[in-house]
């Protein structure tokens, strides 16, 4: 019996995602406004109170057995389970003891599932507590006219220390994978979740109301019976947005690893940055995220697992999905591809240039820049040398990873420009004139990054 109690609770389940599981439940019930009360002392425990439909007592008993209902079972629309085992998987992962109160037509009942008792009597008692009015929240639960209360204490598996922080992750969790019923995109299921008596607020990873967002043509296919839909997304480039707004939609995760699709089961996510191995995750695609919705009655199709938090599509899926991959990954990498481009601009005399070596590429500076020429041609041989190695190692070890690095995970903090200031330029344009410059250098140095938008410097 202890062996199989320990299977139970080593499934995987994270905090966030056994919370998850929970609330399938309560949505499942036509709730309206789901509560989660976490607190640390005198010892942890959550709450989950939900004014859904509640059960009888009958349904009460059946819901807290194991594999209360079976996957292969065709389940209503909009029904958020799976296998019949979230409410006890998810709970066992992270509590000993299991207690739930529910009220239908007027009658509360409660059941209890406690690992411990269970172990020391080698049997599977559901228990019916005699006094349940002294449990956390009960108050509230009662004035509700339906409504399902859920307990869990004896909780080992969350750290006290971590424990503010771990709330923190199931807030930002929920408010990604029901951001749809927190927004009311789905019809006759908007939700309020509430964590310790703050409202979550949605989190759509598509940033769907920014201009600047790219929402490609969506498609269905018929996939195996079953109508999928699919809706690619373009995430505005970082100079579109500001700081704050990009560091938001990079998630905790970053764009890299955000990038990919984004797997709904009946509005829900079930999984989301991932190629699922169809391709692999580069700088160039992280913007790219593309929507796939499909219903209850696909899941083994999809290898949705047990937690509603793992997928993997069948073969025969595969072959559409590289087809929108190839789509989209070439429209998504324009941002980057065309600002990459502006350094091959030809009506402009700029500082770097792109060099071919054999396969590959490297970036150099411009010799022929007019400062450089201008600049070479006053010195003697042996500073002309000494230059010339110093450019070398300064193109040989240019920080390229470090530049990426930046460029992924903080961009608007890089500020390059103010290597040259304006009092820089003007102290410049003073030593060029007094040098006396002939027009042709003149109209050569207009040509430049640091002179194409200062025309009139030069007139007379």
């Amino acid at each position: 019996m202890g062996h199989l109690i320990e299977s139970l609770r080593e499934i995987g389940y994270s905090v966030e995602v056994a919370i998850a599981d929970l609330i399938d439940n309560s949505i499942t019930a036509e709730s309206t406004e789901i509560k989660i009360f976490a607190v640390k002392k005198p010892e942890i425990s959550i709450v989950i109170l939900d004014n859904g439909n509640g059960m009888s007592e009958r349904e009460l008993i059946e819901a807290m057995r194991l594999a209360s209902t079976s996957p292969k079972d065709i389940r209503k629309k909009n029904d958020l389970g799976r296998f019949g085992l979230g409410l006890k998987t998810a709970s066992f992962s992270q509590c000993k003891k299991l207690t739930v109160v529910t009220k239908n037509q007027g009658e509360i009942s409660c059941r209890q599932w406690d690992l411990n008792f269970i172990s020391e009597k080698n049997e599977w008692f559901l228990i019916t507590p005699e006094d349940y009015t002294d449990f956390p929240h009960y108050d509230e639960f009662q004035k509700l006219n339906t409504g399902t209360l859920v307990i869990w204490e004896d909780i080992d598996k969350i750290p006290v220390l971590n424990f503010v922080e771990i709330i923190d992750r199931v807030r930002k969790h929920l408010s990604l994978v029901f951001h749809k019923f927190l927004e009311g995109q789905v019809p006759s299921k908007k939700i309020n979740i509430l964590v310790n008596n703050n409202p979550v607020k949605a989190f759509n990873p598509f940033n769907i109301n920014h201009p600047a967002t790219q929402q490609i043509t969506s498609e269905k296919i018929n996939i195996l019976g079953a109508s999928v839909k699919i809706h690619p997304f373009i995430l505005p480039h970082h100079s579109k947005i500001s700081q704050q707004e990009y560091e938001l939609y990079a998630t905790e995760e970053g764009y890299v690893k955000s990038q990919g699709f984004y797997l709904y089961r009946e509005n829900r996510i079930i999984i989301y940055g991932t190629w699922w191995g169809l391709h692999k995750a580069i700088d160039a695609h992280k913007l790219i995220r593309v929507r796939i919705e499909i219903p209850n009655s696909m899941d083994s199709h999809w290898g949705i697992d047990i937690k509603k938090s793992i997928a993997r599509p069948a073969d025969i899926i595969k072959s559409d999905l590289r087809r929108i991959i190839n789509q989209v990954t070439d429209k998504g990498a324009r941002p980057f591809s065309a600002r990459g481009k502006k350094i091959e601009d030809k009506s402009l005399t700029q500082f770097w240039e792109i060099f071919p070596v054999n396969e590959s590429f490297r970036f150099g500076i411009n010799q022929n820049h007019p400062l450089f020429i201008n600049l070479i041609s006053s010195l003697d041989d042996y500073q002309k040398e000494t230059l010339k190695y110093y450019l070398r190692g300064l193109q040989a070890y240019l920080p390229l990873d470090a530049i990426q690095s930046k460029l992924q995970t903080n961009p608007h903090s890089i500020n390059q420009e103010s290597a040259l200031t304006e009092d820089d330029i003007n102290k410049l344009l003073n030593m060029l004139q007094d040098s006396g410059l002939s027009e042709e250098y003149k109209q050569e140095l207009l040509k430049t990054e640091i002179f194409k938008n200062r025309q009139e410097i030069f007139k007379p």
